[in-house]
């Protein structure tokens, strides 16, 4: 009998990029074999999101899309669309409907394996090497240079625009010995550099300079970087213990929403403009030149156009090195979606569209720095571009470089000065490093 096969596809955010490795590893201990997403398999697995309207849609998309691929196949939906679907009562019209075979929620991902072979003709699988031992844990992440690590789950904010805290369910921390013996066995795998994650990575406060303080020691990681992070964690007491850190790279995405106060009201999130900004001069005091990247929702109900103009200045103020602008999605359940006044598409697109194209120069303007400095990159691939070849990888900053190289010297780190113009690799703007 030959070994079953399995793909899977993830959307959505770093949480459900490390649970898919932590799905794939288990299945392949089980004597599954894997393959891309695009190719012929047994099982195809969509790790899926609700976070918008329009991740919904793409997780359809891609259900419907892995049927097409393999109309025999085991259609397996798994996450959080899943999650939104039990609660609303839909679960069953895509299961009857033929859009997928199996439902798989983010509870039940650690038992990944067992469904699997509850719904297929899995003989050849180890029962032995099958178990996750009731939770994810990766050990090998072959040939990639960063690992997303998950050091906790679930959400008590509520903001009213936000579904994750009823899909994803409460608070919750991985015990530290956990990770850490996660990370350690990744290292030993070649793994230079980690990025906690999580759906609520601040509500670890103090807890998260230990772990990082743990990580630090371990031999083989080079470089930990933060996931994203809400600006009040960042008080000068907490910012002096984490800058103390060598490997901690001077790069925090800390979500803003909106820099309107009267729009951060509705949103109930808990922090004003002055408090945001605020939170990032706290972080220059400490950090020569670090990277603060964001999130922005345009759109959101109610936002009039003086309160659009004050999160556009809001982001010139700050100087954000990269910004994620989101069109506000209705989420049916949230606050925001029974909310009066809500902003028709045209309007929210060209307030996106206006919005990124401040976003795309500032960050234009904070790679400038670096033209003509020396930087340093860790070494991840090489690419092919104009008949050339180059190395390359991400400063601490996670500012691309390239260097022209025929020798991937992966998990190394490679230093020399940046040409005094940035060059175009594909759709990225890189620095040159000679």
């Amino acid at each position: 009998m030959s070994q079953k096969s399995f793909a899977i596809h993830t959307l959505g955010c770093k949480v459900n990029t490390y649970e898919s490795d932590a799905m794939a590893e288990a299945l392949r201990a089980a004597g599954f074999v894997e393959r891309s997403f695009e190719e012929p398999a047994d099982v195809y697995i969509i790790n899926t999101c609700t976070v918008t309207n329009v991740a919904d849609r793409k997780s359809r998309q891609m259900l419907r899309r892995a049927r097409k691929f393999n109309p025999d196949a085991l259609i397996v939906a798994a996450g959080c669309y899943v999650d939104d679907a039990i609660k609303n009562g839909k679960l069953e019209e895509l299961i009857e409907t033929g859009v997928i075979d199996v439902a798989v929620s983010n509870k039940d991902k650690e038992k990944i394996v067992h469904i699997i072979k509850d719904n297929t003709n899995s003989d050849n699988v180890s029962d032995e090497t099958g178990e996750i031992s009731e939770k994810l844990f990766l050990t090998e992440l072959d040939g990639h240079t960063r690992a997303f690590i998950k050091v906790q789950d679930g959400c008590n904010m509520f903001c009213s625009y936000c579904v994750i805290p009823y899909v994803r369910g409460r608070l919750r921390a991985r015990p530290a010995d956990d990770v850490l013996r996660e990370v350690r066995q990744l290292a030993e795998r070649g793994v230079a550099e980690t990025v906690l994650t999580g759906i609520h990575l601040s509500s670890l406060g103090s807890g998260l300079i230990e772990l990082v303080e743990g990580i630090e020691k371990i031999d083989g990681i080079r470089r930990i970087r933060l996931g994203s992070l809400e600006p009040m964690l960042f008080t000068e007491g907490f910012t002096r213990e984490i800058s103390r850190f060598e490997k901690l790279c001077p790069h925090f995405h800390l979500s803003l929403q909106s820099g309107s106060n009267t729009v951060l009201k509705r949103m109930n999130r808990h922090y004003t403009a002055a408090d945001f900004a605020r939170s990032c001069d706290i972080i220059r005091s400490f950090y020569d030149h670090p990277a603060i990247t964001t999130d922005i929702i345009v759109g959101f109900p109610g936002e009039t156009e003086d309160e659009f103009r004050e999160t556009c200045e809001f982001a010139e103020e700050v100087g954000f090195y990269e910004a994620h602008v989101f069109k506000y999605s209705r989420r049916r359940g949230t606050v925001a979606d029974r909310m009066t006044d809500q902003i028709p598409e045209p309007v929210k697109g060209k307030r996106s569209e206006e919005l990124i194209r401040i976003t795309d120069r500032l960050s234009t303007e904070f790679r400038s720095y670096y033209l003509g400095r020396p930087v340093s990159f860790l070494s991840e691939e090489l690419v092919t571009s104009g008949g050339n070849t180059y190395e390359t990888g991400y400063t601490k900053e996670y500012v691309r470089c390239i260097k022209a190289s025929d020798t991937l010297h992966q998990n190394e780190i490679i230093t020399g000065v940046s040409a005094e113009a940035p060059v175009r690799i594909g759709a990225d703007e890189s620095l040159l490093v000679i």
